[in-house]
């Protein structure tokens, strides 16, 4: 089969399309012919050098898909050749095929294309698994989501709107924040122009945020903490650059109550991951069924333009994903 490789690491004219041997379905796995993969921004990372490849995981990028099952490993009973999914990867993506865990696949609707599925394992699993399963956002709650039109806010915001939480958004442009709005933000933020913490605590009468949805790092984490409600969490899954002395005001954090994680998906040991896709299964997926999640796509390239797709992300103007097909 044929995929993206690069030799070593470098800018986005290392990428190339180039014969690599077939996998195969072991125990628990089944194959999956690709019909796209997510571009993300770990993707960037390890491209650059950045993003050490968990052991036994595939060196290919790519980190989620969607296509057809089309060979099943001994002991998977739950999934069929010719089944339409969504899989959530540790490498292998950016390719015409790619073996995954069974526990780690997502049955598409038959309403939703399965291109655009593509857009929805990564996001999914990653959100749910921290506003949800770790600061346990529930109805009638409030979250602020940082970058509001990316491929994961647009879909923390369509997720939290679609649980019943109020939703507050921050983006960088007028057409931004009207995107940011038609996902289901009740309010969406000019970070270029505004201050949000003040605009949040006017909206909620000083109360602040139940959580906070964080992929800048550093630089805003002491104002995150000043935003969030008491008893809140803010979770971190992203850093934009290295402020190793960003202040922090842990006197602050400690009167909230409130309290800071940080995690990443990828390395996750595999029982991990099946649990969240278990999760996500039972109480994302539903919305994703009747229309209240759907996958926002920017761009789709063809596979062999994955330099292209990468300049695209990086330069931070795309609403929602970039996708590849082979």
């Amino acid at each position: 089969m044929r995929a993206i490789t690069f030799d070593q690491p470098g800018d986005e004219d290392v990428l190339a399309w180039t014969e690599i041997p077939d996998p195969s379905a072991g125990p628990g796995e089944v194959v999956v012919q690709v019909a796209a993969a997510g571009v993300n921004n770990a993707d960037l990372m390890q491209r650059r050098g950045g993003y050490p490849v968990p052991p036994g995981a595939s060196p290919v990028l790519g980190l989620e898909a969607s296509g057809t099952v089309i060979e099943i490993g001994d002991g998977v009973t739950d999934w069929s050749v010719g089944d339409r999914v969504a899989a959530l990867l540790s490498g292998g993506g950016y390719a015409e095929r790619v073996a995954v865990p069974a526990a780690q696949l997502l049955a598409v609707p038959a309403g939703l294309d399965l291109v655009a599925a593509a857009g929805l394992p990564e996001a999914a699993c990653t959100v749910f698994s921290n506003v949800g399963m770790i600061a346990g956002l529930r109805p009638g709650q409030s979250l602020l989501v940082h970058g509001g039109t990316s491929g994961m806010g647009s879909h923390a915001i369509q997720w939290a709107h679609a649980l019943g939480a109020r939703v507050f958004a921050t983006a960088g442009s007028d057409a931004k924040l009207e995107a940011a709005r038609g996902f289901g933000a009740d309010v969406a933020i000019n970070h270029r122009s505004e201050d949000f913490v003040a605009v949040i605590h006017d909206a909620t009468d000083g109360v602040g945020v139940d959580v906070v949805l964080d992929i800048v790092g550093p630089s805003y984490l002491q104002r995150n903490i000043e935003v969030l409600a008491p008893n809140g969490h803010v979770v971190v899954i992203g850093s934009v650059g290295s402020e190793p002395d960003a202040p922090l005001d842990l006197g602050l954090l400690m009167r909230k109550r409130g309290s800071v994680s940080a995690t990443t998906l990828r390395a996750r040991p595999a029982e991990e991951k099946a649990a969240i896709v278990d999760r996500v299964r039972q109480d994302v997926w539903p919305f994703v069924t009747d229309g209240r999640i759907v996958p926002v796509i920017d761009t789709v390239l063809p596979m062999q333009r994955a330099g292209d797709a990468h300049r695209l992300v990086t330069a931070g103007g795309t609403i929602g994903k970039v996708l590849l097909t082979p």
